[in-house]
């Protein structure tokens, strides 16, 4: 944990978690296994381009998963 790629893709993942616990303890889950795949391969290569020194490239890989996860998953962001 020494870059901000790091914590940046450690803390997304840290999201998907529990969404992924929570929606596949459901009687009908709104979404399959798959649907996690990209976000977390996502953070995986983002992480990797930022410790390459492709910082706006690794950016723009997380900013992409931001939006996979809200325009695909839609987590409730409600209490």
């Amino acid at each position: 944990m020494q870059t901000i790629y790091d914590w940046a893709a450690l803390i997304i993942f840290a999201g998907l978690i529990p969404l992924f616990l929570q929606r596949s303890a459901q009687d009908n889950p709104p979404d399959k296994l798959w649907h996690y795949l990209p976000p977390t391969i996502g953070c995986a290569v983002a992480n990797y381009l930022g410790n390459h020194d492709q910082g706006p490239i690794a950016i723009a890989i997380l900013v992409t998963v931001l939006i996979y996860i809200f325009k695909i998953l839609k987590p409730s962001l409600k209490g």
